[in-house]
């Protein structure tokens, strides 16, 4: 006989019912199809200390196409020439997701990645008056004209693009907006991304946020969620029962800070919790785990007290660290480290490093460098880290420093 069906028990689980109960579900709105954009090779690669070389990035493309994931963020070509490579290589390989790279507000970023011959482009803007003003000394009509630009740009050249409002969660909703449907009417967007950068969300805050987009932009909705108060699954499945369309995650829930949304948890509470399925291969769950674990060489930083949680690599955000920290503390760090009593940030040297962040150095370690030999020790240190795979020491960057100033 066969028994009857029952979203909370099956062959392989056995939930709680009440999560099916009328009373629960009569507001959920799930899009038709959810579909999966990967950003372990860009985002999850931003954690510090994590470095992908070439070749482990194809293996993880692979593996990610094996396993039925829809979307591919390989990279960002403007971070190195063997990031460039990692995309061009994976794009060349034909493996079946569509492959997207992150570009910043600037028409020679997407220039990158029409190069690269990726399927669309994550172009991301500073979204908040604060940050605008605060820590990239911009504009707001200066970022508003160049995402109008770039999307436009970026658009003519054939590329999907999905607009990328960076720290739109700590903006005011009405500027907001207006920002989003202007550059929708001047700029051009095929997605919007719902973006909470610094992970300050609630998830009632997240059901919020997407269904006040949704009743004012008619595309498609990208969630993408940071996991600072440990919140981005939840998040997430908010979003996507407000009809968020896409989920943007990592793996393993490596990034930046206290990390992004973990795609695995996020898939399985969907699928099991709520019945809405991404359609994925759910048995490899565990191989991919284990490769991108394995080739990371470390878990997400844990949220608040992780050693490494506040650590900075990444050169844009070293940059906004930089214009705003003495000011304004909590524009780029929206939790203070002494709140939990832990050590203040470390600007950590590596393959996605930034000018700043050799300035930064330089002048702790009292080395002058001119323009010049600043960008030719950055050049070497990209190189150096991709190399050895990890951030670099005081001496290994002081060498660097020396063989550039000595035009070795």
């Amino acid at each position: 006989m066969k028994r009857k069906a029952e979203p909370w028990k099956s062959d392989n689980w056995f939930v709680s019912p009440w999560n099916f109960v009328d009373e629960v579900t009569a507001g959920f709105h799930p899009p038709a199809k959810l579909r999966i954009h990967d950003v372990t090779l860009r985002d999850g690669e931003q954690q510090a200390g994590i470095v992908f070389t070439k070749d482990e990035k194809v293996r993880i493309a692979e593996k990610l196409a094996e396993a039925g994931i829809h979307r591919i963020e390989a990279g960002t070509p403007a971070v190195s020439p063997n990031d460039e490579a990692a995309i061009k290589e994976i794009v060349k390989r034909k493996l079946g997701p569509e492959i997207f790279v992150l570009s910043r507000c600037m028409i020679d970023d997407v220039k990158r990645a029409v190069d690269c011959g990726v399927d669309g482009v994550t172009i991301e803007i500073p979204s908040s008056e604060h940050l605008v003003e605060h820590s990239y000394k911009w504009t707001m009509e200066k970022a508003t004209e160049l995402s109008i630009k770039a999307t436009r740009f970026a658009h003519e050249q054939g590329l999907y693009v999905s607009f990328f409002p960076v720290d739109a969660t700590r903006s005011n909703i009405d500027w907001f907006l207006k920002l989003i449907e202007r550059v929708a009417a001047e700029g051009h967007m095929d997605a919007l991304g719902l973006v909470d950068t610094f992970g300050v969300l609630s998830p009632h805050g997240a059901s919020y946020y997407t269904r006040t987009i949704r009743k004012r932009i008619s595309k498609p909705l990208e969630v993408h969620f940071h996991n600072n108060f440990g919140m981005a699954v939840a998040n997430t499945v908010m979003a996507v029962l407000e009809g968020g369309e896409v989920i943007h995650s990592t793996i393993t829930g490596i990034g930046e800070g206290g990390g992004n949304c973990p795609m695995i948890e996020a898939v399985m509470a969907l699928r099991i919790l709520y019945g809405v399925d991404a359609g994925i291969k759910y048995e490899m769950l565990n191989e991919l785990s284990e490769l991108v674990t394995a080739l990371a060489g470390r878990l997400p930083n844990r949220p608040f007290v992780g050693e490494e949680t506040y650590d900075v690599e990444s050169g844009m955000v070293v940059s906004w660290h930089r214009n705003s920290r003495s000011a304004y503390p909590t524009e780029t760090v929206p939790i203070a480290p002494s709140l939990v009593g832990h050590r203040d940030p470390r600007y950590v040297m590596g393959k996605k490093s930034g000018i700043d962040s050799v300035a930064i150095w330089a002048e702790r370690l009292s080395i002058e460098l001119n323009a010049d030999q600043s960008a030719e020790v950055l050049r070497r240190v990209k190189l150096y880290s991709h190399d050895v795979k990890r951030q670099l020491t005081e001496s290994e960057f002081k060498r660097i420093a020396a063989d550039v100033k000595a035009g070795r």
